[in-house]
């Protein structure tokens, strides 16, 4: 019987094990965690025949006795365990790679970027799934890939939410049309250089059958263009900015029409998601969905009743006429940035968190326009303060917890002259919640109680 070890005991990791044990593998599923809440899982999975180690740092057993290993996306890539077990030619690979061996018979779309993959997966999923096509979203959105594969159903697309996480630990994993939303910096303290970073994310695309761009990203436009020559571009700028022949491209016009290889489809307006990075992401999903040989109808279909995405720019609820808005998913300066440019102005901002390396400049420029005043909560709150109290932008307060951030919103809009409050932390969440979805939820629940 071979045998695997799987790192992780997060959805992915079950979702791998649960695939291998019924397979015939002998499976060992391993992590660091000691939480009293993991036991359930244990207790079940074991029940299963699956052997799950709690408290467990992975060790390398004696090579011969193992055939594979599956690591969860949030297990660093290059930690010395795995760099021996790759020596030793012991299988080593991501839960996204098991899931793209079980399903490489049916196409894929496979979606990345630093922004905007959630909400243009999100939109792929729907516009296919409005075409009568069994099209389920998966990775970060939906499914884990390999729950999709325990299902044994036959699919006629898979729609990939795909980190670069998951592609430094997937070879082989190669869509049919692959989709790159945008590039910034992220995710430095695992990928160490911009550098490195592009090209984990490049490698998805180029073993892609077809490739779409935004073609608004600065840095795509400067570094990709010369790389990909037959790539699909997109620009919510019009025709003139194409970085491709217009029968190659997909772009909106003055009139809000999205034309696609030079036929016009349907007008954006169809979508209710506010921001000109939603147009954009919009233009990448109408890409792959006429690729795919999508018609126009079920993409206007799509659009009328697309309704958003969670953690997203999020209408939680209106409170004496103020819109209580959740962009938890916004973890990185960039992602905020786009995300307060898109509320209505004057904002409450509350932000902060566990900091991420990245430029802040656009970030703060727009709190300037647009934020009467920040609250700052988490890790991030000081360092946050001072990068604002040096930039000339006074109106914050350290409240420290997303509890009495909300507390104090409802204060100041008894007396300040703002139209939402926004929670777009530009911070991971980890210093306080498990997930950006946690943070999001727990901020739901204030509002509601307002």
């Amino acid at each position: 019987m071979p045998k695997a070890s799987i790192i992780g005991l997060g959805r992915s990791g079950i979702a791998a094990a649960k695939l291998l044990n019924q397979q015939g593998w002998d499976v060992t599923l391993s992590d660091r965690a000691t939480s009293e809440s993991l036991i359930p899982r244990q207790q079940q999975l074991t029940a299963e025949g699956i052997t799950v180690k709690l408290g467990d740092n992975f060790a390398l057993p004696t090579p011969s006795s193992l055939d594979l290993i599956v690591v969860s996306p949030g297990v660093p890539w290059d930690i010395p365990v795995l760099g021996q077990a790759r020596s030793h030619q012991i299988d080593t690979i991501g839960e996204m790679e098991l899931a793209w061996r079980n399903l490489k018979q049916f196409p894929w779309v496979g979606i990345t970027g630093t922004n905007g993959k959630t909400t243009t997966t999100a939109l792929t999923a729907a516009i296919f799934q409005a075409a009568g096509l069994q099209a389920p979203a998966c990775g970060n959105i939906g499914d884990a890939a390999c729950e999709l594969a325990l299902k044994n159903t036959k699919f006629d697309w898979i729609i990939a939410e795909i980190s670069s996480y998951q592609i430094e630990s997937s070879c082989e994993l190669a869509p049919q049309i692959g989709l790159w939303t945008t590039f910034t910096a992220d995710h430095l303290k695992r990928h160490y250089t911009l550098e490195n970073y592009y090209k984990i994310k490049a490698s998805l695309l180029a073993r892609s059958q077809q490739q779409v761009f935004n073609g608004d990203d600065p840095y795509l436009c400067n570094v990709g263009l010369s790389q990909w020559p037959q790539a699909v571009w997109t620009s919510v700028k019009g025709r003139d900015r194409l970085l491709c022949p217009p029968q190659r491209g997909v772009y909106l016009d003055a009139d809000e029409q999205i034309v696609a290889f030079d036929e016009p489809i349907v007008n954006a307006n169809l979508l209710k998601m506010v921001g000109s990075h939603n147009r954009q992401n919009l233009l990448l999903a109408v890409a792959a969905a006429r690729l795919a040989g999508i018609d126009k109808n079920a993409i206007a279909h799509a659009l009328e009743t697309f309704p958003g995405v969670p953690h997203r720019l999020e209408n939680i609820c209106t409170h004496n006429q103020v819109d209580f808005i959740n962009d938890s998913k916004a973890t990185n300066y960039d992602a905020a940035q786009v995300g307060l440019a898109s509320v209505k102005a004057p904002a409450i901002l509350i932000a902060g968190g566990e900091a991420k390396a990245g430029e802040d400049t656009a970030w703060i420029a727009t709190i300037h326009e647009k934020a009467a005043k920040v609250l700052l909560i988490g890790n991030a709150a000081s360092q946050f303060a001072q990068r604002l109290q040096e930039s000339g932008y006074k109106d914050f307060e350290i409240v420290e917890t997303l509890e009495n951030a909300v507390t104090r919103s409802r204060e100041l809009i008894q007396s300040l002259d703002v139209a939402v409050v926004l929670l777009s932390p530009a911070c991971a969440s980890f210093d306080q919640y498990r997930s950006f979805e946690h943070r999001g939820d727990r901020f739901r629940e204030l509002c509601l109680q307002l």
